[in-house]
């Protein structure tokens, strides 16, 4: 097997887990290319030739995952996803097991499972058209903020960053959304408008119930709170009923499709996949891309088909 890995030596806490996995995929006769990127590395560089190899296995954070298998888009090139970064929430909603040695067992057996992509499109200051995929979720509004400010302590404080940064936007800023789904047009206000592709967060806890990366469709979450105090009721819901099957989800509303337009009445800050953009917005796109992965999961994995 010819198998190439490219691993973001910067995401997370750096750990030589990556390396306890290459040993245990390598077998006589095999082949493993080890390509490292930094913050001045394009991933999509990096994945030029990927149709060269058996596998490629992402090593990174959710941002770097997800900016690869977006390059990998419609390649039909098997890819493993490998936990490198902070929150690995890609990883996590994929459900394999998690340990180096199951991974390249995993990897051994090649069962890939074809998996939807989002695609959120925004216009730039300067008029030029921003594409970018994502593989959990994106939005505008108070989860960009929170993006943003945890990005400054992400290496020192790991997942911890995330809650001390809501403690320091516990007024974030009200807009009213329109909000169009395939067509159907709908307003709300509240303090953010998310695309999910799939929705278990840090804890087990599916925000949004029966949010998969395999049925076409993506997801729109409006939190319909008006500080960040308010979030309190969605989240003790789901540290109560992790799946939301029993108590749902209060305060967040939820629409389905495949085509998403969404505005602002303000213009807000965005994130993709953890990972906020500079400058703030007043509108973008959703797209939902179908199949558009060859993703590697095990027998742990609801994804996985016998």
């Amino acid at each position: 097997m010819r198998s190439l890995i490219v691993h973001n030596i910067g995401s997370g806490f750096g750990s030589n887990a990556i390396f306890e996995f290459e040993r245990e995929l390598i077998g006589r006769g095999d082949e493993c290319v080890l390509r490292s990127l930094d913050r001045k590395t394009p991933v999509a560089d990096a994945l030029l030739d990927a149709e060269e190899f058996d596998l490629v296995v992402i090593s990174g954070g959710d941002g770097t995952v997800t900016n690869a298998l977006y390059a990998l888009r419609g390649r039909n090139v098997p890819a493993c996803v490998f936990p490198s970064g902070t929150a690995n929430l890609l990883f996590a909603n994929l459900g394999n097991a998690p340990e180096p040695a199951a991974i390249a067992k995993a990897c051994l057996k090649r069962n890939p499972r074809p998996l939807d992509l989002g695609e959120m499109r925004w216009t730039n200051v300067d008029g030029t058209e921003a594409r970018h995929g994502f593989g959990i979720m994106a939005g505008m509004g108070f989860d960009a903020q929170i993006m943003a400010t945890a990005s400054q302590n992400k290496g020192a404080l790991g997942e911890a960053a995330y809650f001390a940064a809501a403690l320091k936007n516990l007024k974030p800023t009200i807009s009213t959304f329109t909000i169009e789904v395939d067509g159907e047009v709908y307003e709300r206000t509240g303090i953010s408008c998310i695309i999910a592709n799939t929705a278990m967060i840090q804890g087990d806890i599916n925000i949004l119930p029966n949010c998969t990366m395999d049925d076409g469709m993506l997801d729109v979450m409006v939190l319909l709170t008006t500080d960040a105090v308010q979030l309190l009721l969605p989240i003790v819901a789901g540290l109560i009923d992790p799946v939301g099957t029993v108590l749902g989800r209060p305060r967040i509303e939820r629409f389905s499709g495949r085509d998403i337009k969404v505005s602002s009445s303000v213009p807000l800050p965005i994130q993709l996949d953890g990972d906020a953009m500079d400058g703030t917005y007043s509108k973008y796109e959703a797209i939902c891309l179908p199949k558009s992965n060859l993703i590697v999961v095990d027998e742990h994995s609801p994804y996985f088909v016998g």
